[in-house]
């Protein structure tokens, strides 16, 4: 859930917000003109909200925040971002609707143009994407008044006639190639001059278009002029420059840093094809004193290295000291010509002031995090370690659960917290070997000995993992008194408490030393236990899962005839899996030890009638 306090850190800027769960995963990306303003709404009381959006704030858990010169970038970004990741609750547009784009189909002996909300790499050229259908609309309608193009997807060839021209012919509105009288030099021509109107030399049209709004004015045809006076205010529209989505339609990189004395934030804007598709931010510590030229150039080689798309032009605010060396590198790793520049002035550099507001505003947020983590897991350890009376903070604390139907696929997991934070490395899985049926003590044991067994015989090794200051065991008495019958035997120091659970199998409380204490689920401690009791249960119960899966698929073979228990076990020790017996030929299977001719054709004839 996320902390409203952190609410008054946002900025007052225009921008995107984008929202994740506690996977991490996007959710919600939307615009304001104030990001502060905006996200706050979201976090009223309930009765304000929509059902909607009271199950989004039940699953934020994360809000990143990227700024912006002004609402027209923050909407065009919001729509890149969208198609870009799919959130799952931005349901407006789960219609699969983009924001609208010019097309002109150069592809074509005689081109069309036509608006789309659909980017295709088909050999047309396309102008966009822009925030008006309206405008586009509008503008389209404007340029075939003046250069009147087919407009249906008819084949017509030179000097051949196909069929009656159509009423748009009739009205002015097409040129009727289709009568075979229209020189494909002639076309050529109107083309061109449509794609000098689009790619920003547009004065000729907008003079046309004024020149006729003002002869309908003066003829009193109001009608008419308001027509031309919307033509003229929709390409003005679409003309409009803005930085999000660029008139130049290049692949760019650009970056900015930030730093502070303990930590660095890189920043790298994607514009693909004009557009600014998203961004990533890296985080660098121990920088020191290094300068801001060496921390990009560092970077630059590090990134590009392995990034798998290089970009025709990375812009950065410092100039890097080895740029030629840098670019040819580049250039050979991308397979094509790479310029690496500082701008000094211009609408790059005030691209690159964003990034650098981006990146400082990412490095303040993070640094925020660091500090409050660095609170909570201070308060969680605090608390444990008062409720279990220990003499200092524990910093490390191991948790243990078993998992098995009716004593099937006995299984056991482990899983690891290091100054209150989960290491994912460190977690371990056991398979219960000396116990057969359903009795979770004895599984326990088994895989607390095996865990301080190898502990003693690594420990001088220092190759295994440490041992922790508190052992949790998902059970009430009977699991704890198991596990601490195991840990007595060793000369350690580790406090073994249990995770009791209800007959619903949520955590009720923590048993220690032959008492039970209440959780409180609000308080730091009550989440953090929370936390270890849910992460046991589901790392073992996944890996029961697992083996359970491959047994269910093992068991097919038994229904073969000639395999039994010793025959199955051959084939899985020699394919290793089910799905390569299946694909195993008559010869691959003569190859298992103790296989007959009969029983090899029987196995390939029950895989070929499956599938």
């Amino acid at each position: 859930m996320y902390d409203k306090e952190k609410l008054k850190d946002l900025p007052q800027n225009p921008g995107v917000y984008i929202m994740r769960n506690n996977n991490g995963e996007i959710i919600y990306v939307g615009k304001a003109i104030n990001l502060r303003n905006r996200v706050r709404q979201y976090f009223h009381s309930a009765s304000q909200l929509t059902s909607k959006t009271v199950v989004l704030v039940s699953h934020i858990e994360t809000i990143e925040t990227i700024v912006t010169d002004s609402e027209m970038e923050a909407l065009i970004l919001e729509c890149n971002l969208i198609k870009t990741h799919h959130p799952r609750y931005n349901i407006l547009l789960k219609d699969d609707k983009s924001y609208p784009w010019i097309r002109l189909t150069v592809n074509e002996e005689y081109p069309r143009i036509m608006m789309t909300r659909e980017y295709k790499k088909d050999g047309a050229k396309y102008f966009g994407p822009f925030t008006s259908s309206y405008a586009v609309k509008n503008t389209i309608e404007a340029i075939l008044k003046i250069y009147p193009l087919k407009t249906c997807n008819r084949q017509v060839v030179y000097g051949k006639k196909t069929g009656r021209p159509c009423l748009n012919y009739h009205i002015g509105q097409c040129q009727a190639p289709c009568q075979g009288n229209v020189s494909k030099e002639k076309y050529a021509r109107d083309i061109q001059s449509i794609l000098d109107i689009l790619n920003g030399r547009h004065p000729d049209l907008i003079k046309n278009l004024n020149k006729k709004m003002t002869e309908a004015a003066l003829n009193q045809n109001y009608e008419e002029a308001a027509k031309y006076r919307d033509q003229i205010s929709g390409i003005q529209h679409i003309i409009e420059k803005q930085k999000i989505s660029s008139s130049t339609k290049q692949d760019q990189d650009f970056i900015g840093l930030a730093q502070s004395d303990e930590l660095g934030c890189v920043q790298v804007f994607h514009v693909r094809e004009g557009k600014l598709m998203g961004r990533d931010h890296f985080f660098l510590e121990d920088l020191g004193d290094v300068s801001p030229r060496e921390v990009l150039e560092s970077f630059v080689k590090q990134y590009y290295a392995s990034c798998g798309f290089i970009p025709r032009e990375i812009i950065l605010k410092e100039a890097l000291e080895d740029k030629q060396v840098i670019e040819e590198w580049l250039g050979e790793l991308a397979g094509k010509r790479i310029d690496v520049h500082s701008p000094q002035r211009g609408q790059k550099i005030k691209m690159l002031e964003m990034v650098a507001d981006n990146a400082d505003l990412a490095l303040k947020q993070q640094l925020l995090e660091k500090r409050e983590k660095e609170i909570r897991s201070k308060s969680r350890l605090d608390g444990l370690q008062e409720l279990l009376g220990m003499a200092q903070r524990p910093s490390r604390i191991e948790a243990y659960d078993i998992s098995n139907i009716s004593g099937t696929n006995n299984v056991g997991g482990m899983v690891v917290f290091d100054d209150g934070k989960l290491n994912r490395k460190a977690c371990r899985r056991f398979k219960i070997k000396s116990v057969e049926g359903q009795n979770d003590y004895a599984s326990m044991q088994e895989m607390i000995f095996r865990r301080m067994e190898r502990a003693m015989k690594t420990q001088e090794a220092n190759n295994f993992l440490p041992l922790p200051e508190i052992m949790m065991i998902d059970g009430g008495v009977g699991h704890v008194n198991a596990a601490e019958s195991i840990v007595s035997l060793y000369p350690v120091d580790i406090e073994v408490c249990g995770l009791v659970k209800d007959d619903r199998h949520r955590l009720r409380g923590i048993f220690h030393k032959g008492t039970e204490y209440p959780i409180k689920k609000a308080t730091p401690l009550g989440v953090f236990l929370f936390e270890i009791s849910e992460e046991v249960h589901r790392y073992t119960l996944g890996y029961h899962q697992i083996l359970r899966k491959k047994e269910m698929l093992a068991s097919q073979l038994e229904e073969i005839p000639g395999v039994g228990k010793k025959r199955r076990e051959a084939l899985m020790a020699h394919f290793g899996q089910v799905d390569k017996i299946k694909k195993a030929t008559l010869a691959e299977l003569m190859s298992v030890p103790g296989m007959q001719v009969k029983t090899a054709q029987a196995v390939l004839d029950f895989f070929c009638q499956k599938t």
